[in-house]
């Protein structure tokens, strides 16, 4: 296992029971797992690996027990057990997801980011973004903000309609290959879902598949539309959902367009066009998505909190 219990025999038994998983005995592979976190009852890596394999044997309540110990073991939930959780209890309206596992979870896969999105993934957000924003007017912007930069994809689409283009993400490992491509003027590590408002005021501020991992968005809009300067934009791309944030079995949020709009008037946009589009598939099959673009109105700069307060000026 990539983490490790500490204890040698029982970091033996997992083995074996990975072993057996491995051979379509999960649970078998559960019942070894289980005599393992006897030995070591702390460890959330094991928690979370026995909760798969008794899903995988059709044992859904005790797989969810299993991940609630894996988030008891690990508060910070660098392994998104809460979010596997959730999908057993069918508890899909959970707003958020736990920003450590984001940071590991791009951190491990930043090295063959591009490749596997864009080749295995067929991802094409930001082209279809960069479209949608030529569609509502965009020619070039002063200031641009990519929102989860990520490796800088949709900074290459943006770049050359930018006088300054900076990116902010919360992974190190995606923030590395972005500067690898030497194309952002400022990159910074930020937890999106952490930021308050400042000085810095922003033409344009995008974000390509990036709300998929925040959940409920109103507290990021209303920084955003804090954040722009008077008829700048914001640009963002979406799963489509039915519900208003909906966890799906991916553990990524998909977002329905009535509640988008319904924030987006709220925070004090005025223009909101909305788009369908494809921007990724999933297993071979494409994925449902909306392409957003806003225009921002003149808007109140001490937008503190939820977002709740968004006034006019």
């Amino acid at each position: 296992m990539p983490f490790p219990s500490g204890d040698p025999v029982a970091d033996r038994r997992a083995a074996y029971a990975e072993t057996m998983a491995a051979h379509g005995a999960p649970e078998a592979a559960a019942e070894v797992m289980t005599g393992a976190l006897e030995l070591v009852p702390g460890w959330a890596a094991g928690w979370y690996r026995l909760g798969e394999w008794l899903e995988q044997a059709g044992q859904r309540e005790a797989a969810a027990d299993a991940w609630q110990r894996a988030v008891a073991a690990d508060p910070a939930d660098r392994l998104g057990a809460r979010l596997r959780w959730a999908l057993a209890r069918g508890v899909g309206t959970l707003e958020s997801m736990p920003s450590s596992f984001v940071e590991l979870l791009f951190d491990q896969y930043a090295a063959n980011f591009d490749s596997a999105l864009v080749g295995r993934l067929n991802y094409r957000g930001p082209g279809l973004l960069a479209d949608s924003l030529s569609r509502s007017g965009f020619v070039r912007a002063r200031r641009v903000l990519d929102l989860g930069c990520g490796t800088g994809l949709m900074g290459l689409a943006l770049r050359d309609r930018a006088d300054w283009l900076e990116g902010w993400d919360i992974s190190a490992g995606m923030l590395a290959e972005a500067r690898g491509k030497g194309i952002y003027d400022a990159l910074e590590k930020r937890d999106i879902t952490e930021i308050v408002l400042g000085p810095d005021r922003f033409d344009l501020i995008v974000a390509a598949d990036v709300f998929n991992y925040v959940g409920a968005l109103e507290r990021i809009i209303a920084w955003c539309a804090g954040s722009l300067e008077p008829g700048g934009r914001l640009a963002f791309t979406v799963e489509r959902g039915d519900g208003e944030v909906e966890l799906r079995e991916t553990r990524r949020f998909a977002h329905s367009p009535d509640y988008l709009r319904s924030l987006l008037a709220d925070a004090g946009f005025g223009a909101v066009q909305l788009e369908d589009c494809v921007a990724r598939q999933d297993r071979g099959a494409d994925v449902a998505a909306i392409c957003v673009v806003a225009t921002a109105r003149t808007a109140a700069r001490d937008l503190e909190g939820d977002g709740d307060a968004v006034a006019m000026a």
